[in-house]
């Protein structure tokens, strides 16, 4: 950037000038006449009004003006308080840029304003860097954005659809793992060893346990695992596949911890599970739309295929919030859509969990019994915000039809609130919900809801 100071041209190197001339080095003593100086230029005719005496003494108060200004630093401007000689065009072109950008000192944007009312080819060069100053974006985070990989294949796919395109089922693990593999992608080893405290409601009680982020994505790994030998695909526990327990959830994991892999190399850990990820995609996208109705086991029950993959983008979102806690990075929500979808699986889930919860004794027994397909009593879940919406639940049996007819009670809560109660993550008691209706009903809803939550 040009110097606050004054003006001063660039002075040009003496050989650019010609040949130099032959120049005789003075005589000892010799020094500057400014007397003789003063006689020699001075007019031949004293007729003319020019005083020699006069014009000596102005020349030595010049000399000594020149002098205290060398040494005191001073700028070119008179005492008069005169402006300096504009400098020249070449200088005032070089600022053009700086005085764009607003890097200019007072004295150069004086400067350079002063010479554009004058000078239209400068004038138009300012327009245009002005404009293209204006393009500039402000400083922003080098951090990528989770969503832009999503964001860049909408585009693609707009333009050019895809020849074996992802089922929209699948559309939400598709995003979320995408999300935590960019969140993942930038993290050193040290990160990779932060403790994550994870989080579910065991037994009417919040229940947690600690890992590492490496510890988390072995977890999701291992329960993915499930989803892709449903499909034919290789287990990643390979030979620590629990004997006793093969397909549940909390066995598998406690089995990959055991073997403490991730704790040796923590970093190798993600490049395995990144693998497995883009695996089940490639296969649901191949397998044809029969692989949405394919059972994968969880235990004791059994989730189809389309339902599986979004309960795991469900529980990759949720324990990427966790390892962002951990690491103090911010996390955003699903899409509005694909949260819509997790709202609603939890939804479909509580009527069995309300059954579950009333023979192990843990809820209210049954008000009035109906046959299968019949309306009986009903909660009316209202879920407000992105992804919200209305959900019917049948209380006293699975197989009776929640209807607004026969609502007895109604809950409403955010959707991000009603995510964080399935997950375990909030207890009923703290839920931030708006109640109506009768208070048993409202309770073993609002408990069968955390009742889904597991490790």
């Amino acid at each position: 950037m040009a110097s606050a100071r004054a003006y001063r041209p660039p002075r040009r190197a003496a050989e650019d000038q010609g040949p130099l001339p032959d120049v005789r080095p003075p005589a000892p003593g010799a020094g500057p006449r400014p007397e003789r100086d003063a006689l020699k230029n001075a007019p031949e005719d004293p007729s003319e009004g020019v005083d020699t005496g006069s014009a000596r003494d102005a020349k030595d108060a010049r000399d000594a003006q020149d002098t205290a200004t060398e040494k005191d630093g001073t700028t070119d401007q008179d005492p008069a308080g005169e402006d300096r000689p504009e400098p020249p065009h070449a200088v005032l072109k070089s600022l053009l840029g700086a005085w764009a950008l607003a890097a200019c000192s007072a004295e150069e944007t004086a400067a350079v304003e002063a010479h554009l009312t004058d000078c239209a080819a400068c004038a138009d060069e300012a327009l245009r860097l002005r404009d293209a100053v204006g393009l500039l974006h402000p400083a922003d985070s080098l951090d990528l954005d989770p969503l832009l990989r999503s964001r860049v294949l909408e585009g693609c796919l707009g333009r050019r659809p895809a020849r074996i395109p992802v089922p929209e089922w699948a559309g939400p693990y598709d995003a979320e793992t995408a999300k935590l593999d960019a969140l993942l992608r930038d993290m050193g080893e040290s990160e990779w060893r932060a403790p994550v405290r994870l989080r579910w409601f065991e037994n009417d009680r919040e229940a947690g346990r600690t890992t590492t982020v490496a510890g988390v994505i072995g977890h999701l790994m291992s329960v993915d695992g499930l989803v892709a030998t449903a499909l034919g695909l290789t287990d990643p526990l390979g030979a620590e596949i629990p004997a006793d327990s093969p397909t549940d959830p909390t066995e598998r994991t406690l089995a990959y911890w055991r073997t403490a892999v991730h704790e040796d190399s923590p970093l190798a850990t993600r490049e395995p599970w990144r693998e497995q990820t883009h695996a089940l995609i490639r296969t649901v996208a191949f397998a044809g739309r029969g692989a949405a109705e394919l059972a994968v086991p969880y235990g004791d029950f059994r989730l189809p295929l389309r339902d599986s993959l979004l309960e795991r983008a469900f529980e990759c979102w949720v324990h990427a919030g966790d390892i962002a806690d951990a690491v103090d990075y911010p996390y955003e929500a699903p899409a509005a859509h694909h949260m819509h979808g997790m709202v609603d699986l939890a939804a479909r889930l509580l009527p069995s969990a309300l059954a579950v919860r009333r023979r192990a004794g843990l809820a209210t027994p049954p008000r009035r019994l109906v046959e299968a397909g019949t309306p009986g009593r009903t909660l009316h879940l209202e879920v407000e915000g992105n992804g919200g919406g209305h959900w019917y639940i049948a209380l006293d049996s699975p197989g009776a039809l929640g209807t607004p007819d026969h609502t007895v009670a109604h809950i409403a809560l955010d959707s991000v609130e009603f995510c964080q109660l399935a997950a375990g993550h909030v207890s009923p008691e703290d839920a931030a919900a708006g109640q109506h209706g009768e208070r048993d009903a409202i309770r073993d809803v609002l408990f069968a809801t955390a009742s889904l939550s597991r490790l």
